[in-house]
């Protein structure tokens, strides 16, 4: 599937979350582009949503090649445009709603789930996490933060492309935590559902299998946080954010000697469902 790249707007403009450039009499009137196309489902691409789930799991790097042509365009580094968001809340609604039928005992558990696995895990985590990026990143590895002491480089890191060139945008940093988000959904949401009945049981390969799911999961979150950042031009040592997958290799290695993830995660990811009993 190619993924279909709108003809920009006239309207762009710098922004740290996609918002277009005030004018002098309505400054500080406008709100960013991303919150004003929230309810306007026909003007949101979801052909390069779905074009980019799938790329993240096969070939991540090619999701962030496309930045630069919205730099170009939007003067942004960051796509104002929820439709990954959405796209990804619906089926984290599909995942929980399979989770509590299969799990949990009726209406009230189930909808615990769902709450808990979009709001909770998707959304307000990756808040979370965006903004921790936002201000590490910027200060340790970039430009630093506007209004914020920290790493600044002038001149060299000027890419003529206007103001904020080289500033890192809340927006991008959003964008790459839910990018960020697919894999943990896909090996810890889908397959270990679907791999519940082998992970559950009391023998060494199931804790293998388990564990494995976990570390899988979690590398390929930092890989794809690498990437995304690394595709910034004006970031620095950004093989750094790789550190943690050493960490994450090391903890699943110890694991193995009786630690079973699933058994001591599953019942906290799952929001007190039935399956605390059955693992």
């Amino acid at each position: 599937m190619n993924p279909h790249i709108s003809l920009p707007r006239p309207t762009g403009g710098p922004s740290n979350f996609g918002s277009t450039a005030p004018s002098s009499r309505n400054e500080g009137l406008r709100m960013p582009r991303f919150f004003k196309r929230l309810f306007k489902f026909p003007q949101m691409d979801f052909e390069m949503a779905i074009w980019e789930m799938t790329s993240l799991i096969i070939t991540p790097k090619k999701v962030f090649r496309s930045i630069y042509y919205h730099k170009q365009t939007k003067n942004t580094w960051h796509r104002p445009d929820p439709s990954f968001t959405y796209l990804l809340s619906a089926f984290l609604l599909l995942t929980s709603l399979a989770w509590g039928f299969a799990y949990a005992d009726g209406f009230g558990p189930t909808l615990h789930i769902t709450m808990t696995f979009i709001f909770l895990h998707f959304l307000l985590l990756s808040l979370l996490i965006a903004t921790l990026f936002y201000f590490l990143v910027g200060r340790l590895l970039g430009p630093g933060v506007k209004g914020l002491p920290g790493r600044r480089r002038q001149g060299l890191f000027d890419l003529g492309q206007g103001e904020g060139a080289g500033e890192l945008e809340f927006g991008y940093c959003w964008d790459v935590a839910i990018r960020a988000f697919v894999p943990i959904w896909v090996f810890l949401y889908v397959v270990q559902f679907l791999l519940m009945p082998v992970v559950a049981t009391k023998h060494w390969v199931s804790l293998l299998i388990g564990n494995s799911l976990y570390l899988v999961a979690l590398n390929y979150y930092f890989i794809i946080t690498f990437l995304g950042y690394n595709a910034l031009p004006f970031l620095h040592h950004t093989e750094l954010l790789l550190a943690p997958i050493a960490v994450c290799t090391i903890l699943w290695f110890t694991s193995l000697f009786g630690l079973n993830l699933p058994k001591h995660l599953a019942p906290v990811l799952w929001a007190g469902a039935k399956l605390r009993k059955d693992v």
